[in-house]
């Protein structure tokens, strides 16, 4: 995200979202892990993008913690609160993966944590509409 605008960070992420999407459409085996590390990246990569826009916070680290992240985001704008148990069912299906209880998952995680971007993708876009960022 150097040196990049939030329309091109916006349009990267689209991009990599669409290309999950296209997978599962196909009906292709989609493995959960990678799929839930690029949906945990992508989320993470979102709340960079529009904090970093925003210039009045600290951008938070490409390695940090996601839900450390948001909070940086959400810190006096209760409004994030819209999207944060997304960000908690990424962490959740991490956490199922790292506790080795696959059997804790819902039905389709792969597909669920693909969804799970593109509705946080969709609420942070909007949102940059409504506030005249883009």
């Amino acid at each position: 995200m150097n040196h990049t605008t939030l329309r091109e960070d916006l349009a990267r992420l689209d991009a990599g979202i669409g290309l999950w999407e296209q997978r599962l459409a196909a009906r292709e085996a989609v493995a959960l892990e990678p799929a839930l590390d690029a949906a945990t990246q992508c989320a993470l990569d979102l709340i960079r993008a529009y904090v970093a826009d925003e210039a009045k916070k600290p951008v938070p680290d490409a390695d940090a913690d996601l839900l450390e992240a948001f909070k940086t985001l959400a810190k006096g704008d209760p409004t994030w609160n819209a999207v944060r148990d997304s960000l908690r069912e990424l962490v959740y299906y991490r956490n199922c993966l790292s506790a080795g209880r696959a059997d804790a998952l819902p039905a389709a995680p792969e597909k669920m944590a693909v969804r799970l971007a593109r509705h946080l993708y969709l609420y942070v876009r909007t949102r940059c509409e409504r506030e005249g960022r883009l």
